[in-house]
């Protein structure tokens, strides 16, 4: 059956497409609330009313998205990508610093965020040379080429400097991951994972340098050697068979010899690259005591907005902490502090599992493809929602550091919401057409 013979309205759907329409309906209600502006709601020159504006400009984009055959986002994958690394590198030149980032091409009032839509462009360009090669992870050159489609638009976005959506494209290790990437490198990431808080909560305290007394000294030998050396015996079952021995023995060397060069750069970057305030936002997420104490100025106010909303909250546009601005950037990053205080801990716990069903809904799209290509795009999907609302949320409570990250479709911004609309609209056409692959 041909796509352009079928009605698209009949195909789409419709949960996914009404969970992402109450999510922004719900954002926009706790952007007007953040802002204080309920009583001139409808002022199109406030946060709220601009806010309004892009969620028509959006759902014209959503429509035409959906009216658009599939395979022109296929045709077009290289393309999209190619402009969108175009508009990274010229961001880093003609760009406006908006927060220490040269992040945003100005226009007139409005700003527009390249790296949001580098979201959507590489996620197509994943699908389109991964759906090309089958699994990639049986020959070098293809595991190289995947990763630095990845990298490629990541490394650009540092530059600006962009850290929180840098941690983002860190998802599409899930995607990998279901097209064949070995379960082993996700162990060894946890293995980092683990390596990397060790190195903070030690390199934090100079006493830890017993045989040099530089920044460089030798405790990172020990607990390399704990961490991965311990990780390696445990995690190689063939370690005791003489005919695996030599492997065995050769990539735990490599384990060992990266775990060091691993938590030295690590250090060196967090006491010599590293701004002050960022370096002190990582040591108040790790209870660091540090000189400023306005560090956790952002933390402790978040945290107190949420938990004084109580079990049900105090009512939309009653909560005196959002009112008067207690939080800074209420409107954007730290919006789901508004929802705590005013919706509680019942509706804040309802927001997260509209969030919950939205990505497990995303996957289910996924799984039922005869489409490799809107297989993999659909997981990617699904890892950039999840790295969003995992980061941001976490950053909220204190469990993850503060870095600017938006909570999908909740957060004031014309070009986050863009980009979550061209994430979704080609995800669900590209769903409604499922029944007409062959394969």
């Amino acid at each position: 059956m041909s796509p352009r013979r079928f009605n698209v309205l009949y195909q789409l759907d419709w949960p996914t497409l009404l969970v992402v329409l109450l999510l922004v309906v719900l954002g926009w209600l706790n952007i007007v609330s953040a802002t204080a502006e309920a009583e001139v709601v409808w002022d199109l020159s406030g946060k709220a009313g601009k806010q309004l504006i892009w969620m028509g400009v959006c759902a014209c984009v959503m429509a035409g998205l959906l009216a658009i055959e599939g395979e022109f986002y296929i045709r077009t994958s290289v393309l999209q990508y190619l402009v969108i690394l175009a508009l990274l590198t010229a961001v880093l030149v003609v760009g406006k610093k908006v927060g220490g980032a040269r992040s945003w091409f100005g226009v007139g009032s409005f700003g527009i965020q390249p790296s949001e839509f580098a979201k959507t462009a590489t996620a197509l360009m994943v699908a389109w040379f991964l759906s090309r090669h089958g699994r990639p992870w049986r020959t070098l050159a293809t595991r190289l080429q995947s990763l630095a489609i990845i990298a490629l638009p990541a490394g650009l976005i540092l530059l600006q400097p962009d850290a929180g959506t840098v941690l983002v494209f860190g998802g599409f290790v899930f995607v990998l991951y279901r097209e064949g990437l070995s379960g082993n490198v996700l162990l060894l990431g946890v293995s980092a994972l683990v390596l990397a808080v060790l190195t903070i909560l030690f390199g934090a305290n100079e006493s830890w340098y017993p045989f040099v007394g530089t920044d460089t000294g030798f405790w990172w030998f020990l607990i390399s050697f704990a961490v991965f050396g311990t990780c390696t015996l445990l995690l190689t079952r063939a370690a005791t068979l003489p005919r695996y021995r030599k492997r065995t023995t050769l990539w735990g060397t490599l384990i060992l010899l990266g775990g060091m060069a691993f938590s030295t750069g690590l250090h060196l970057g967090m006491e010599h690259i590293l701004q002050r305030h960022q370096r002190e936002r990582i040591h108040v997420l790790f209870g660091i005591d540090v000189d400023n104490p306005d560090a956790d100025y952002n933390i402790r106010h978040a945290k107190a907005a949420i938990g004084s909303g109580g079990w049900t909250g105090k009512g939309w546009a009653q909560g005196p902490m959002t009112a008067y601005g207690f939080v800074p950037e209420q409107e954007t990053d730290f919006i789901f502090c508004t929802v705590g205080e005013e919706w509680g801990f019942l509706g804040s716990t309802g927001v997260v599992l509209l969030f919950v069903f939205l990505i497990l809904r995303v996957l289910h799209l996924g799984e039922r493809q005869r489409s490799p290509f809107t297989r993999i795009y659909a997981y990617a999907v699904a890892s950039i929602l999840f790295m969003h609302v995992l980061v941001n949320v976490g950053m909220v409570l204190g469990l993850a550091p503060v870095i600017g990250i938006p909570l999908p479709f909740f957060s004031y911004g014309g070009s986050s919401l863009m980009g979550f609309t061209l994430l979704m609209g080609i995800l669900i056409r590209l769903d409604a057409e499922r029944f007409s692959v062959l394969r």
